[in-house]
C-alpha cells in the first residue's frame, strides 16, 4: 500500500512524538471531562490537566519535525544527494497534499486547544484552591484563615496580584522561587508578611472599597468572659466613629479621615513590621500646612529624621490582616462561647481553654491530643460529678476549643496571633497606639491625642442584667475595667496586660 505521507515520517523519533501527542491529547480531554463532572476535584488533577500534560504534548510536537528533519538528512547522506535550499512542496502530489492538510488542521486544532487550555490554566493557577492546597503544609494557615474571613469569596490573586499583566508576570516569577523554597525545604516558619512587595491599597482594595462612599458611624457589640468559675460575661458596645455622624459630611472626621484625599499622612517605621513609629508628618494638601510629630521617648525627638522606611499611610497600615487573621486565645474563646460552640455552663471553661490554647505544641496532632486530655483531666479532678453526669457537655466544650484552636494556631508552621500583629484596635497589639499614644508631639507642642472618644464612644458596658450600663443617645460612658485596677488602664497601654492569653 502506497504511503499517504512523506517517507521522512518513518523514523522512531517522529513516531514517538506522534504517540506522545495523541496520548497526551487523549488524557487532557479525558481529565477535562472528569474535572468538569467532579465538583470537588483534587488540586493535583488540575495541575496535571492544565500544566504538566500540555508541556508533555508540546515536547511530542517538537519531536515530530525534528525526527523528520534528521531522517531527511540521513536519506541525503546515504543517497549521495545534495539538494540545496528549502524542500519543494507540490500539492499535486497526494502525499504532500495529505501532509499539508494534516499539518493545517492539526495546527488549528492545537491552537484552539492551547487557547482553551491556557485560559483554564490561567484561572486554575489564580484560584484560591491552587494557592492554598497545592503546598498544603506551607499554606495551610493562610488557606484556613482566608476561608474563615470576610473575604472568603475573593480569590487570593485578586489582592496579592491585582489587575494588570505586569503584576501577573511578577507574581509568577516570584512563584518560581517559592516552588524552589518548598521543594528544598528552605522556607521560613512562619511565612513572613509580604509587607515590602504588596501593591498599594489604592490599586487593589479600592477596586471594591471606594473611600468616597464610606459610611458613617457603626455600632459594634461584643461579650467578654472573665476567668472565674461562672465565666461571668462582660458586655461592651462601641459606637465606632469610622466616619462622621452623617454620611453627607464625607471624610472630614472619623477613623477613615486618615485616607482623606485632601490629607496626606506620612510616617517612618523603624522596624520591619511597622510597629514602632517615632515620626509622623501631616500635610494638608489644600492649605499646604505641614506638621511633624516626633515621639518624645525616641532619639528622633531632637529634630533629626530617624532612619527607616518612610511611607504614605493607606488602608493596609491599619487593616493589615484583612483576610488572614489569627485571633488570640482570649478572642477566639470569647467568640466561641458567645456563639454557643463552647458551653458557658461549663465552670472555668474560659480560663482552662485559654490556658491550654496558650501552650506550645510540636504539631496539630500533639495539640489535639494534649488539649483534649488536659481539659478532660481538669474536670475529672475538680468537677468529677459534672464529668460523670454531663459528659456530653464536656465533650462539646472540648470539641469547640479544638475547632477554634485549629482555625487560629498552626504549630507546624509556628503560626499564631503572636507572629502576625493586628493593627485594628489596641487591645492585644499597639495598633492605634503606635501613633495615638500621647507621646508624639510637634514643635508647637501639639500632640497626637490618646483619647478614647476620638475613635469610639462606649454605649453599653457591664454584666448583663442589673450591672449593665447604657448611655443615652449621643452620649458616652466612662470606661470601667471589668476587674478593678484603679486608674492603671489610663496610664499604661492595654498590651502591657492583655497579651492574648487573658480576658
Amino acid at each position: 500500500m502506497k504511503s499517504m505521507l512523506p517517507p521522512s515520517i518513518k523514523n522512531w523519533l517522529t513516531l514517538s512524538g506522534a504517540i506522545i501527542v495523541l496520548t497526551s491529547l487523549f488524557m487532557i480531554v479525558f481529565l477535562f471531562i472528569v474535572t468538569s463532572i467532579m465538583r470537588n476535584q483534587a488540586v493535583y488533577l488540575g495541575l496535571v490537566t492544565y500544566i504538566l500534560l500540555p508541556a508533555v504534548m508540546i515536547v511530542g510536537l517538537i519531536f515530530i519535525p525534528v525526527g523528520m528533519l534528521l531522517e531527511t538528512r540521513r536519506e541525503r547522506r546515504e543517497g549521495g544527494r545534495n539538494e540545496p535550499g528549502w524542500p519543494s512542496i507540490d500539492l499535486k502530489e497526494p502525499r504532500y497534499r495529505h501532509a499539508f492538510f494534516i499539518f493545517v488542521i492539526g495546527t488549528g486544532l492545537f491552537v484552539l486547544l492551547s487557547a482553551v487550555g491556557s485560559y483554564e490554566a490561567f484561572h486554575y493557577t489564580e484560584s484560591t484552591r491552587f494557592c492554598g492546597t497545592l503546598c498544603h503544609s506551607v499554606m495551610e494557615p493562610e488557606y484556613v484563615a482566608h476561608n474563615n474571613s470576610p473575604h472568603a469569596q475573593i480569590a487570593c490573586a485578586a489582592c496579592h496580584v491585582g489587575p494588570g499583566a505586569n503584576w501577573y508576570v511578577r507574581s509568577k516569577l516570584s512563584g518560581l522561587y517559592q516552588v524552589y523554597a518548598t521543594a528544598a525545604d528552605v522556607y521560613p516558619r512562619p511565612i513572613p508578611t509580604p509587607i515590602k512587595n504588596l501593591r498599594p491599597a489604592r490599586a487593589v482594595c479600592e477596586q471594591c472599597h471606594w473611600p468616597q462612599k464610606f459610611y458613617g458611624q457603626i455600632f459594634q457589640q461584643r461579650t467578654h468572659y472573665l476567668s472565674d468559675k461562672d465565666n461571668t460575661p462582660w458586655r461592651i458596645g462601641l459606637n465606632l466613629k469610622i466616619g462622621p455622624p452623617q454620611e453627607a459630611f464625607g471624610l472630614i472626621e472619623g477613623i477613615h479621615w486618615h485616607i482623606n484625599p485632601r490629607v496626606r499622612i506620612d510616617y517612618i517605621a523603624t522596624d520591619h513590621g511597622r510597629q514602632k513609629i517615632p515620626w509622623v508628618r501631616y500635610t494638608n494638601l489644600d492649605s499646604r500646612e505641614v506638621k511633624i510629630f516626633r515621639d518624645k521617648g525616641q532619639p528622633s525627638a531632637n529634630g533629626a529624621i530617624p532612619a527607616g522606611e518612610m511611607r504614605t499611610m493607606d488602608c493596609i497600615d491599619c487593616h493589615n490582616r484583612p483576610s488572614h487573621l489569627y485571633r488570640a486565645p482570649a478572642q477566639f474563646i470569647n467568640t466561641a462561647i458567645t456563639a454557643g460552640r463552647i458551653p458557658v455552663a461549663l465552670p472555668e471553661i474560659k480560663k482552662i481553654a485559654v490556658q491550654f490554647s496558650m501552650r506550645s505544641y510540636s504539631s496539630a496532632v500533639s495539640a489535639r491530643t494534649k488539649i483534649r486530655a488536659g481539659i478532660t483531666q481538669f474536670y475529672q479532678q475538680n468537677y468529677p460529678g459534672l464529668l460523670a453526669n454531663q459528659r456530653a457537655l464536656v465533650e462539646k466544650g472540648v470539641t469547640g476549643v479544638l475547632d477554634e484552636f485549629e482555625q487560629n494556631i498552626f504549630p507546624l508552621m509556628k503560626v499564631s496571633w503572636q507572629a502576625y500583629p493586628d493593627n485594628i484596635g489596641h487591645l492585644y497589639f499597639s495598633g492605634c497606639f503606635r501613633c495615638h499614644n500621647g507621646q508624639h508631639m510637634s514643635d508647637k507642642g501639639e500632640t497626637i491625642r490618646r483619647d478614647c472618644n476620638l475613635c469610639h464612644d462606649i454605649s453599653i458596658q457591664g454584666a448583663p442584667g442589673n450591672g449593665l450600663e447604657v448611655a443615652r443617645i449621643g452620649e458616652s460612658l466612662a470606661f470601667s475595667h471589668p476587674v478593678d485596677i484603679g486608674d492603671a488602664w489610663q496610664e499604661t497601654p492595654c498590651t502591657d496586660c492583655h497579651t492574648g492569653g487573658n480576658p
